[in-house]
């Protein structure tokens, strides 16, 4: 019997996020667009006055901070109509008159910067001291003074700004593509057909029907290798975006250009791909254990998600809110209540899979909004896994924006994963400790090396990828699809080993890996920073899970502090150093231990 998603006016409104709390209806977002662009004039007026006094300098802060306020609930509100149905017409014009409106306000503010600078960080100093209004942002101005020969005259910086709206059609054009254009044949199996789509292939890779899992692996990498021309010129637009940027900036690449504004030392990045490296043998041995498990002579990269036992442990929606508050109770009841109520009765979520349903998971929100989650739940411990990831973010979005004011309201990538990869396993240790069947145990450890393969094999993979692109652009070389193709498949090669078999069209399929990612390589030099986030979470899970005294508090508080501190500097706070390499180390030592767990569970039935 084939299976299929329902249409979006099909899924019951209990299981979708409640997106008329940010907006009742498109009227009255259509009506904020409007009192948007109708403030841009009001910020204008500002120009060449901020150094008059140090109340105007508030006034300022304020007015532009009451129009980013209401920018933020546009993009939320389009970000959501969208990616639920990228077939709808109306949420697609949407996203790309919030695009604009972003524009044009950056523009409009783009003399900000510049004008603070001119009037000296002693004298602005000298106001957060003696200012009331002023007294918070003194973090923002150390900020500032440590990125001012990157910020460029106001004139370039109105440019740089305004041509924020073109050069992002490169990564639109790749997301339509992909999400709304690309039409997949459906898997084969057994039990009939089922149905590819950005919404079910995870599932599907990990059937328990090895035809399901081919049929549905070449019918998804099929349909992206028959659009890489187009994908491959769109991502050669956003890397050239990239390059065009840091060199506009005055930054040494576009590494540094992605890491600098961040305060984020090379070092972190260069760490993480050096440990992955060094460490590749241990992928080698967990594929060399899975083909042992799966009685195959020969591993596919069909396989490389397939059930390890018979059992499928099905997880519920229900259940796996109960089982991540279990695993978060640690961080104590105020915690476990605010996540409970957000998940299960505030409807943060947009639970199930749809027709139209973009791919992926994300929390999205601002200040005024609930930190919403965007998913497709399957009923499997996987989707649980991605549940609790994203209640991380969201839990994250929640103590920062409700205690920091808004120029400290939102945090960066660097902390944001960790976060996140902290309830993945503080979620997973609660489970190995109390449910003591073999059985069970398999299916949380298949869960963990499921995390480990997209965060600490697929994205610092995409990492070296990424710099590769970068530095060949800089260079003044071309991108094209069979580039990338080779190029990832030979990095894809390196941490299969001999154990994984990607002859013939194997290659070309697991060199479009590239293409099917809508929006990482996208986000400059984002993706390396799942690895570090998972590193940073396993070191601050065993001391939170242990009980050590102070690391739960320790953590709220590093949750709390938001962008107030540099990104470090928070996770110091929380109880890691991630200038060292120590948490890298262990969280790939924290990645042996779990093949090895396996081997042993495994070898005893």
């Amino acid at each position: 019997m084939a299976k299929t998603l329902p249409t979006r006016a099909e899924v019951d409104k209990r299981f979708t996020w409640n997106a008329e709390s940010v907006f009742p209806d498109a009227a009255a977002w259509e009506s904020a667009v409007e009192s948007v662009i109708a403030r841009l004039p009001d910020l204008a007026e500002f120009k060449g006055h901020l150094g008059d006094s140090p109340d105007t300098l508030a006034d300022w802060f304020e007015a532009s901070e009451r129009v980013q306020r209401l920018l933020g609930k546009l993009t939320v509100y389009a970000t959501m109509s969208y990616s639920v149905d990228v077939t709808d017409q109306e949420a697609v014009a949407r996203t790309d008159r919030t695009r604009t409106a972003t524009a044009r306000l950056g523009a409009a503010m783009s003399f900000a910067l510049p004008e603070m600078i001119a009037i000296g960080f002693p004298k602005l100093r000298n106001w957060v001291a003696t200012s009331p209004r002023l007294a918070h942002l003194g973090h923002y101005f150390d900020r500032l003074e440590g990125l001012q020969s990157h910020v460029r005259a106001p004139e370039v910086e109105e440019v740089l700004t305004q041509v924020s709206d073109p050069l992002a059609s490169a990564i639109s054009a790749h997301s339509v593509l992909a999400n709304a254009d690309m039409k997949f044949p459906p898997a084969v199996g057994a039990g009939g057909t089922e149905e590819v789509a950005q919404g079910t292939i995870s599932a599907l890779l990990s059937s328990p029907d090895p035809a399901i899992r081919r049929t549905a692996y070449e019918s998804y990498a099929d349909a992206h290798l028959a659009l890489q021309n187009t994908m491959a010129t769109s991502l050669a637009a956003g890397i050239k975006r990239d390059v065009f940027y840091s060199r506009a900036r005055g930054y040494a690449s576009s590494l540094h250009a992605a890491l600098e504004p961040a305060f984020i030392p090379i070092e972190v990045f260069r760490n993480i791909i050096q440990a992955f490296r060094d460490n590749v043998g241990t992928w080698h041995r967990y594929w060399r254990l899975r083909r042992k498990a799966l009685g195959v002579e020969t591993l596919r990269a069909h396989d490389t998600r397939a059930p390890l036992q018979d059992l499928r442990l099905e997880v519920p929606y229900e259940q796996a809110v109960e089982w991540v508050a279990a695993g978060v109770a640690p961080l104590g009841e105020e915690y476990v209540g605010t996540l409970r109520k957000g998940a299960l009765e505030d409807r943060w979520v947009d639970i199930y899979p749809n027709k139209g349903k973009r791919m992926g998971a994300f929390s999205t929100g601002v200040t005024d909004t609930l930190p919403f989650i965007f998913m497709s739940y399957n009923d499997d411990i996987f989707a649980m896994s991605t549940l609790a990831h994203e209640l991380g973010h969201s839990m994250h979005s929640h103590y920062s924006r409700s205690t920091q004011p808004f120029v400290y309201a939102n945090y960066g990538l660097f902390q944001a994963e960790v976060a996140s990869n902290m309830h993945q396993a503080l979620t997973r240790q609660y489970l190995l400790n109390t449910k003591r069947d073999p059985n069970f145990q398999i299916a949380v450890l298949e869960e963990a090396m499921a995390n480990f393969y997209r965060y600490f094999f697929i994205m610092p993979t995409l990492a070296r990828l990424e710099l590769e692109l970068h530095e060949r652009v800089e260079r003044g070389g071309p991108v094209t699809a069979a580039y990338l193709n080779d190029l990832m498949a030979d990095l894809m090669a390196e941490v299969y080993g001999d154990e994984v078999d990607i002859s013939g069209r194997d290659r070309e399929r697991v060199g479009s890996t590239w293409a099917q990612f809508h929006t990482h390589l996208y986000s400059n030099f984002y993706v390396y920073q799942y690895a570090t986030g998972i590193a940073g979470a396993q070191h601050l899970a065993t001391r939170v899970s242990a009980g050590d005294k102070g690391a739960a508090d320790s953590y709220i508080a590093f949750l709390k502090s938001g962008g107030s501190m540099y990104p470090l500097d928070g996770l110091k706070l929380a109880g890691v150093d991630m200038a060292s390499t120590e948490p890298v180390e262990s969280a790939f030592a924290a990645l042996a231990r779990t093949v090895t767990r396996l081997e042993e569970l495994l070898a005893a039935r």
